[in-house]
């Protein structure tokens, strides 16, 4: 009888330590599992890209970030960056109304500036030898990605990149698609208020006065996406060049355009310069009262989404009249 109910006592021994077994292991399973969730969390923190210095692998929870020249592309995101570019007291003065708070980045950026703003993503154009420091410098501050030329010379890929490294890719779209929203409604009205009539855009600064051509900054809004006509002077100038060199008053004298954006800060010697001369007086423009003076140029001397939605808010208050 003693023996039988030993038998069973190990028995039920067996049967409880076995459970006991099987839990742990089952919580084992449970740890692996969360383990690998956190593995993967820790994954998706990071992105790899391939740039101008081959494959880069970059954190996409970034929040301070350095993107000198190109803040215009975060922006439009709704990434606000840690340093602003600057060349001495100059800024992008059409995006002040988001950054005039943040601290100014010398253009080159000296690494003793960069870190000092401590940043945890640097985002550097193609032309890395116009920087102070190396590529290998600013790695050595925090990850860095260093934009291939296509993507330095057009904001919808810089969009779309800045976009796949923050995770913000949904935002990229819908900012580019408003755009695109913005520019077909905008296109209509035009065509419906000046038709087929020309315009040009010319910076003066001091005394010297310097014509946009078709792809030249955001002229590029006026001729390819407004579908504005130029006047024959400015097809014939062609393609912009790295080299921007001024017109003379007498040439100017041909610029038979409908309409020019005079983009002057507020008493720039070449507004008085032009009211004062009568050839320019001669042109159509100026004859009919359709020279529009613009004290800011900046949106006009750049690319970027920002930028290209105000010059079309510049031109659709001067034009549409």
């Amino acid at each position: 009888m003693f023996k039988i109910k030993k038998s069973r006592f190990l028995l039920m021994s067996l049967a409880l330590l076995l459970t006991l077994i099987i839990s742990a292991c089952g919580d084992d399973s449970s740890d692996s599992s969360s383990d690998a969730g956190d593995q993967d969390s820790e994954q998706k923190s990071e992105v790899t890209l391939d740039s101008k210095m081959g494959e880069v692998t970059l954190p996409t929870d970034a929040e301070r970030i350095i993107a000198p020249f190109h803040e215009d592309a975060l922006l439009a995101l709704g990434v606000t960056p840690v340093a602003k570019w600057a060349i001495g007291q100059s800024v992008q003065n059409y995006l002040e109304y988001e950054l005039k708070d943040l601290p100014k980045i010398e253009w080159n950026l000296p690494l003793e500036q960069v870190l000092n703003q401590n940043p945890d993503l640097i985002i550097l154009e193609h032309g890395i030898d116009s920087y102070e420091g190396s590529y290998e410098d600013y790695q050595k501050i925090a990850p860095t990605f260093v934009m291939k030329e296509e993507t330095t010379n057009n904001w919808r890929k810089q969009i779309e990149t800045f976009g796949k490294i923050l995770e913000k890719e949904e935002k990229a779209d819908e900012a580019i698609n408003q755009y695109k929203e913005k520019v077909a409604n905008a296109k209509e009205t035009l065509s419906g208020a000046i038709g087929d009539e020309t315009v040009a855009a010319i910076w003066a600064t001091g005394n010297q006065f310097f014509v946009f051509e078709e792809n030249r900054h955001s002229a590029e809004v006026l001729y390819s996406e407004l579908g504005i006509n130029s006047p024959e002077l400015i097809k014939n100038l062609g393609e912009a060049q790295a080299q921007w060199n001024p017109l003379s008053l007498e040439k100017l004298s041909e610029l038979k355009a409908d309409h020019v954006f005079l983009l002057a800060s507020e008493g720039e010697q070449g507004i008085d310069t032009l009211k004062n001369s009568d050839v320019w007086q001669s042109t159509p423009a100026a004859k009919n009262g359709n020279v529009y003076i613009l004290n800011d140029p900046s949106n006009w001397t750049n690319k970027g989404l920002i930028a290209s939605e105000k010059t079309i808010d510049d031109v659709l208050k001067a034009l549409t009249k």
